[in-house]
């Protein structure tokens, strides 16, 4: 019995086959471009966010706000944003960068059956402001939590996700008519990958490896 009286709920254990499924998990998640284009079955998708929306935020400010994109039109003229804003990042490189690039498939927009833009709150009164006087940035770094936790949440069913970041940020929310507070973090391709692979894509072009882990760890 707890404190209170009540029975307080078993401590999970997270047993040895657990720990290598999660790692599994880790190693298949990819940034998804080609989908197939079956469609996500609406109560699937409501349970992926509802577990994504368990994520921790800063004050538990919660500042997440997500746009389920539908409409054909408002699709479009996002996948306008994105071939004009592809174009000028392709021009930006020169000789064999520029070609690689060029072979690059950077986004899913036509494919995915699923659209979501991630927009964070800037200043949600939820959380009272709790931690982020000094660093509000916390709150996008709360939402960029939560996508990475919807992201394994969608992979541990089969469902890909891809992060297209190739986009005007005003001229989306433009489109979408979002709230003036908010502020795009990512809009995500959602749908069942047409091929799996568990290297990265840009490794398999030879666009840039992983490196190892000890060039990015510094001790003090």
């Amino acid at each position: 019995m707890g404190a209170g009286g009540l029975d307080e709920p078993a401590k999970p254990v997270f047993d040895t086959d657990f720990q290598q499924d999660f790692e599994t998990l880790l190693r298949w998640r990819r940034d998804v471009r080609r989908f197939r284009t079956d469609p996500i079955a609406p109560e699937v998708l409501i349970e992926l966010l509802g577990l994504a929306d368990l994520s921790p935020s800063v004050g538990n400010s919660q500042p997440w706000r997500i746009v389920q994109v539908e409409s054909s039109d408002k699709r479009a003229r996002v996948a306008a944003s994105f071939e004009a804003e592809n174009a000028a990042a392709g021009s930006a490189y020169s000789d064999e960068k520029a070609q690689l690039y060029r072979q690059l498939k950077l986004a899913g927009l036509k494919e995915a059956p699923v659209h979501l833009a991630i927009f964070s709150d800037t200043n949600p009164q939820q959380g009272y402001g709790l931690g982020r006087a000094t660093m509000p940035e916390t709150l996008a770094y709360s939402t960029v939590t939560m996508i990475h936790t919807f992201w394994l949440a969608a992979r541990a069913r089969g469902i890909g996700v891809g992060w297209v970041s190739i986009l005007d940020p005003d001229q989306v929310s433009e489109i979408l008519e979002a709230d003036p507070s908010w502020k795009l973090v990512a809009y995500l391709c959602v749908g069942y990958p047409e091929e799996e692979h568990m290297d990265p894509e840009l490794e398999r072009v030879r666009w840039q490896a992983r490196s190892p882990l000890d060039e990015r760890l510094f001790r003090r």
